[in-house]
């Protein structure tokens, strides 16, 4: 592991070469985030799905769109985001020809939490959207109820900002009898985060 990263370029080489738990070997490449350095807000899901690592880029899948929509619904602009996962290669179980996703083990999201510190210190984010369950214990640091603990603004040991939330494949796994209803609760969360922005936008009018 290098002494210290310097660009995303560092970031992902590094990342692509690590073999700190079993995850990187069988994957294509790793998945680093995407948006701007100095983005105010980062959104951290849980790790690349099937699309994302085929293609070296976050959230193009299936969850990925359906954060999409959300971002549009709200109003938001995607090129203000930056978008990361909490790890940073593809767990998956082979079913005949097909890649299933499996949930990463805590020791997988830890060999993988100096990472995500780095992507971190690189971008600087005012604040954070945790997507799940693996994405809010590693920026907590400890376990997440999200059920529980969900549309509040936290604070993790550094004392940054941290909105918990569900991750968007748990809207699309959900009972569809409950489809709306989940979608309008899960934009109330995020609107949450509105505020960020709304902030930058009071301080340019000074």
């Amino acid at each position: 592991m290098p002494a210290t990263i310097s660009s995303l370029q560092e970031l992902s080489a590094a990342t692509h070469a690590c073999r700190e738990c079993p995850l990187g070997a069988p994957a294509t490449q790793s998945v680093i985030g995407e948006g701007p350095l100095h983005a105010r807000l980062m959104v951290v899901g849980e790790q690349p799905g099937d699309k994302e690592d085929l293609a070296g880029r976050p959230f193009v899948g299936p969850a990925g769109r359906l954060f999409d929509r959300a971002v549009a619904q709200l109003g938001w602009s995607r090129e203000q985001l930056y978008v990361t996962n909490a790890l940073k290669h593809f767990k998956y179980e082979l079913r005949g020809k097909r890649r299933i996703h499996k949930s990463p083990a805590q020791r997988e999201a830890e060999a993988c939490h100096h990472w995500l510190e780095s992507e971190i210190a690189l971008v600087g984010p005012e604040a954070f959207i945790a997507l799940g369950a693996v994405a809010a214990r590693s920026l907590l640091r400890r376990p997440v109820a999200v059920t529980r603990e969900r549309g509040h603004w936290l604070e993790d040991p550094a004392g940054r900002r941290v909105l918990v939330t569900l991750h968007p494949s748990a809207l699309l796994r959900g009972d569809p009898a409950q489809k709306a209803a989940a979608w309008q609760a899960w934009l109330a969360d995020l609107s949450l985060a509105s505020q960020v922005f709304e902030a930058r936008a009071r301080a340019a009018r000074r």
